[in-house]
């Protein structure tokens, strides 16, 4: 099996945060269940923003960490999130907001895409983060959680155990739903 392509969509200040869900994210990278890829993995000499755009468009998972920069970033908002939405309507990627500050995303076009971590508290607003990057790495989103199991029977990403289709049809019985807390 190949490994699900995951696009990480975020503001460079947040890139602390990034760096520490990256790390909650490594087992599943050494599983080969996932292989993860941002910016900072832009080589010297190569067009970024042709190199991002490539990525972005080969991602099965995009992940959009959420947090009033990144809300108020021209590339975050307008290039990388709208291209991800309709990738995520056309069933070519799921995309999956992960909130890592408190900001008001209400009226944003992910509003309607479940969010992580569970119940779509902030990371930051958890007492440990490590206990929220858990919550997200394992797929937890409050509802009809199976402890971040995947299914033996296909390949799955424990990012709300979702099959490799990547859209939100394809969800397995159990696979998280909006919840109200998520506004």
């Amino acid at each position: 099996m190949q490994p699900v392509n995951v696009f990480f969509s975020y503001c460079h200040r947040d890139e602390k945060l990034r760096d520490k869900l990256a790390l909650h994210l490594s087992m599943l990278q050494r599983e080969g269940v996932i292989k993860a890829w941002h910016d900072r993995k832009i080589m010297a000499g190569t067009e970024w923003a042709k190199e991002i755009d490539d990525n972005l468009n080969a991602a099965e998972v995009i992940l959009l960490l959420v947090s009033a920069d990144f809300l108020a970033s021209n590339y975050c908002y307008e290039i990388e999130m709208q291209q991800a939405i309709v990738r995520h309507e056309a069933g070519e990627a799921l995309v999956i907001p992960i909130i890592l500050k408190p900001v008001d995303w209400s009226r944003a076009p992910f509003s309607k895409l479940q969010a992580f971590p569970k119940d779509a508290k902030p990371v930051t607003k958890w007492t440990n983060r490590d206990e929220a990057f858990l919550n997200i790495a394992q797929g937890d989103s409050g509802s009809g959680n199976d402890n971040g199991r995947a299914s033996a029977n296909s390949k799955i990403n424990r990012f709300g155990r979702i099959t490799t289709g990547c859209h939100p049809r394809h969800r397995e019985a159990g696979a998280p739903r909006r919840t109200s807390a998520n506004r």
